[in-house]
């Protein structure tokens, strides 16, 4: 009663909503930066059964945001590692860990044993491995992503709801999508992001609020600001999933990894007529383009803005790295504005294909 008593007294939760999360079982997938908060606070909240699998181990870059560990932790397993801190938090609870991958081969069996699944993940072969996995299960899936600044949230597969597919039907390809090691990260993000997962599953176990399934939530940590992009249910995605249960476990990554790659080059529009440039970097970042006229329209504010659209101009959309462009391509599809691509380059690329292509004018 002590340790619940600010849940308890609450008269949306009481006795009866902490037993509900005492009974609940709940499997997160990555104790990484977004892993750590999620399981911190559904430990400390009461979740009777948690799960964490991860078969990589703590290093020292791991503790600018990766909460749970400590100096202590490194070099262990972050799944075992896990489990003991939080054994350490919340002693009546039951914490499993699995030292080990998730694959096609382990992914069902180990679903079956959870209610809710947690992606925590920083890679889409796993992202789509998961979300599969759960349609199969029938499990309602937390999904959360983070870049840069930016971060993202929903709630796939709940009450019929759509899935991951369903809002990303096409994974980019190896490589295309820098991860964190590669681009890095702001610190508290993955905090912000992973309490947000948290939260979700919470409401999900007690049967209150609005669950964030049918939305994707986009937050970005420089402004402050979030909006939200509906989401449908894509039936066909769901069926082809199901039609195909009976191989899933006989696929491996390689075949995951086979999809269409639907961003464009800058060199396939510089030529074009009847194109319109849009940069969807936020005001602050740098370097501009020059030499070719440019909307700009930050993604923070997108949907402010989409009277700035020419809906009669195929539209070659930027940013920084490629992930913010996509996401405004779905954006303007989802409002029925079509002819829009995301051009894999960014700024400083752009500008060497313009001064390329400059330079070859002015020798003609």
């Amino acid at each position: 009663m002590d340790r619940y008593n600010r849940h308890i007294i609450l008269s949306e939760i009481g006795e009866t909503g902490q037993n509900k999360l005492s009974k609940a079982k709940v499997l997160v997938v990555g104790a990484g930066g977004l892993g750590c908060p999620v399981l911190q606070y559904l430990a400390a909240a009461g979740v009777g059964t948690i799960g964490i699998i991860d078969f990589d181990v703590v290093e020292t870059s791991n503790l600018q945001r990766q909460v749970l560990f400590g100096s202590s932790s490194l070099g262990q397993n972050k799944a075992d590692a896990a489990k003991n801190r939080l054994l350490d938090l919340n002693e009546s609870i039951t914490v499993n860990s699995y030292p080990e991958k998730l694959t096609f081969q382990n992914a069902i069996e180990l679903f079956n044993q959870y209610d809710i699944i947690v992606d925590g993940t920083d890679n889409f072969e796993t992202r789509y491995l998961i979300n599969d996995a759960c349609i199969i299960t029938n499990k309602p899936l937390v999904f959360g992503a983070i870049f840069k600044f930016q971060g993202q949230v929903a709630v796939f597969n709940y009450n019929n709801g759509p899935t991951y597919r369903c809002a990303f039907p096409n994974m980019p390809k190896q490589g295309e999508v820098p991860n964190c090691s590669e681009v890095g990260v702001l610190g508290v993000l993955p905090g912000i992001i992973g309490t947000m997962q948290a939260n979700e599953v919470l409401k999900i176990i007690l049967g209150i609020g609005e669950v964030l399934s049918g939305e994707l939530l986009c937050y970005d940590a420089l402004t402050n600001k979030s909006f939200t992009i509906k989401v449908n249910r894509l039936d066909k995605e769901i069926k082809s999933i199901l039609k195909n249960r009976n191989d899933f476990n006989k696929q491996n990554m390689d075949s995951v990894c086979e999809f269409e790659n639907f961003a464009n080059s800058i060199k396939e529009f510089l030529n074009q007529e009847n194109v319109q440039f849009i940069d969807v970097r936020e005001v602050h970042e740098q370097p501009k383009v020059e030499g070719i006229p440019v909307t700009s329209i930050p993604l923070s504010s997108f949907l402010e803005h989409l009277d700035l659209i020419d809906s009669d101009k195929k539209k070659a959309i930027f940013c920084q790295s490629g992930i913010r462009s996509k996401m405004a391509v779905f954006i303007l599809n989802k409002h029925n504005i079509h002819n829009c691509y995301s051009i894999n380059e960014g700024p400083n690329e752009i500008n060497g294909y313009i001064k390329e292509l400059q330079k070859q004018e002015s020798n003609e």
